[in-house]
């Protein structure tokens, strides 16, 4: 009698697969975290650099800029296919990190009064084809340092958009057949504290020891880098062993290929999800780097006294530990099933903890600290949304949901919350309460968004169709920094101080890109129904 011996791998060991999604995983956080590190601190560089609204918008809207005009989104995928996970995973840790460090080079002290930024002052002012179809990255008057600050972003852009893509196809290659949902939804919320840890430190570094220094925040970052970097080379090392033990080659994506740009749109779901995607995201991810900023302009906020707790160094640690503990507590309590006692007993830590992390904002009196509470929510009820959809379906009703909440959040900070300028309890309420319902409306739509996607095209052509959303996708994260800078300055008389902007106008447009998307979301149900696509019905079945 012959026997069967079953080759154990890596990939079996339930603890090796973790380690494997949390090497990735950390990659992705310190790379949201280098995304907004300018965000909270957009009026230290107004008073320190001299960057006005439309400077800052313009050096933001530049991260996305080679992905889209370039298409270097396009080749990243490429890359992917022919080079593999790790190789890929290994140039886009490396690319993130070069982008990095010229962006902190061109906003350090070193850059400042050299040859090189007079001569960046006096070119890149012009640009031929460019200039002429409205789309240069440049413009005449911004200063040097966001314009090498910008080139910095660009490059870090395209390694992070690559990183994005390689991420969820070693996800997708450690965990075939296992937890794979389970995994992305935990590398998702992790990659999501990223943007709470950068609204805490980066302020934090900016203003250690009582001086002011925008290139530490981005020292910080760029470090943050250096770790990814280290991160992804680990995981390089466990893929190849993993292959070694399987004896397969990488598992590759299919490539790229022009001719499936006909069959992908020509597909009417596709189209309305493709924008649906773009006018949602356009209004979440551009609206985070002015986020903190906009609250300085809507709040009264007491600052701490000096030398108190609450203006010490240490609070800040303190209070980013409680938020961890909000965040473990609310995340872990979805997967108890059978110890309810357990479970209602995180719930209840989280709640606690969330209410002492709001209080600790409140008597710190920064905005940053305030809209740091953002990707909380979404960390607690993306696995319950992910598993709602995935057994009881309804993606379109959610779609719809979420833009709703959307346009309702936007109008709220642009009308409401002004309206309790010079209450700072009832302000800060407000404010709250508000960012934590924009946080859910963030995990209703995409837990129903992405899983969507393979119910519109042939299989055989869902990694070319999820290539076309991202670059769609991009062109609304270059277009509307660039456009919330320009609408602030031009509504705005000159002069007005970082703190007195009036973000009216640059919020009711977000608002619009919601009804927008709200539109799209309710004929994507009438479609749904005629010509039966599925989006309704649950993913398990």
């Amino acid at each position: 009698m012959t026997e069967t011996i079953q080759k154990t791998t890596l990939r079996d060991s339930a603890a090796m697969r973790w380690i494997a999604l949390l090497l990735l995983a950390l990659g992705m956080f310190c790379a949201y975290i280098f995304m907004d590190i300018l965000s909270p601190i957009k009026d230290l560089m107004e008073s320190t650099r001299g960057w006005d609204s439309k400077a800052f918008g313009t050096m933001q809207g530049s991260e996305t800029f080679l992905n889209v005009f370039v298409f270097f989104l396009i080749f990243a995928g490429i890359i992917l296919d022919k080079m593999g996970v790790r190789f890929t995973a290994v140039l886009s840790g490396a690319v993130m990190l070069v982008g990095g460090l010229i962006k902190y080079f061109a906003i350090s002290p070193s850059f400042m009064g050299t040859g090189l930024e007079h001569w960046f002052t006096e070119n890149l002012n012009y640009i031929p084809l460019f200039d002429e179809l409205g789309v240069s990255p440049f413009y005449r008057g911004m200063p040097a340092s966001a314009k090498v600050a910008g080139i910095g972003f660009m490059i870090f852009g395209c390694g992070a958009e690559m990183a994005g893509i390689t991420v969820s196809r070693g996800i997708v290659k450690w965990f075939k057949g296992r937890e794979t949902a389970l995994a992305m939804g935990s590398e998702m919320a992790l990659a999501r504290l990223g943007v709470a840890t950068c609204m805490i430190f980066s302020p934090y570094f900016a203003k250690l020891g009582g001086s002011i220094n925008v290139s530490r925040s981005v020292a910080f970052g760029v470090v943050l880098l250096c770790i990814a970097l280290i991160m992804f080379i680990t995981y390089f090392f466990m893929d190849k062993k993993l292959d070694s033990q399987t004896g397969e080659a990488e598992e590759k994506d299919d490539p790229f290929k022009v001719k499936d740009i006909g069959k992908i749109l020509s597909s009417l779901g596709f189209w309305l999800v493709a924008l649906l995607c773009v006018l949602y995201y356009s209004a979440i991810f551009p609206f985070q780097k002015y986020a903190v900023n906009m609250l300085q302009c809507n709040l009264t906020l007491t600052e701490a006294a000096p030398g108190s707790f609450w203006a010490g160094e240490a609070v800040t640690i303190v209070q980013y530990i409680i938020m961890l503990v909000v965040a473990a507590c609310a995340f872990s309590s979805n997967f108890i099933k059978k110890n309810k006692g357990l479970k209602t007993g995180l719930m209840v830590m989280a709640v606690v903890a969330l209410v002492v992390y709001c209080y600790m904002g409140f008597m710190r009196g920064t905005a940053e600290t305030i809209f740091a509470v953002f990707p909380l929510l979404a960390v607690a009820i993306t696995p319950i949304l992910g598993n709602y959809v995935d057994h009881k379906g309804k993606a379109a009703t959610m779609l719809v949901a979420g833009s709703f909440l959307l346009i309702l959040c936007h109008l709220t900070f642009a009308f409401i919350l002004p309206l309790f300028k010079g209450s700072a309890v009832g302000g800060t309420v407000v404010a709250y309460v508000t960012i934590l319902v924009l946080g859910a409306s963030f995990s209703l739509v995409p837990a129903a968004l992405w899983p969507s996607v393979p119910k519109l095209v042939d299989e055989k052509i869902i990694g070319s169709a999820y290539a076309l959303i991202f670059w769609i996708q991009n062109i609304g994260l270059w277009l509307f920094p660039i456009l919330i800078g320009n609408v602030l300055t031009s509504t705005n008389a000159p002069g007005t101080g970082p703190d007195e902007l009036n973000y009216t106008w640059a919020l009711v447009m977000l608002a619009c890109l919601g009804v927008a998307a709200l539109l799209i979301g309710l004929y994507l149900k009438v479609v749904d129904k005629k010509k039966h696509l599925g989006l309704e019905e649950p993913n398990i079945k």
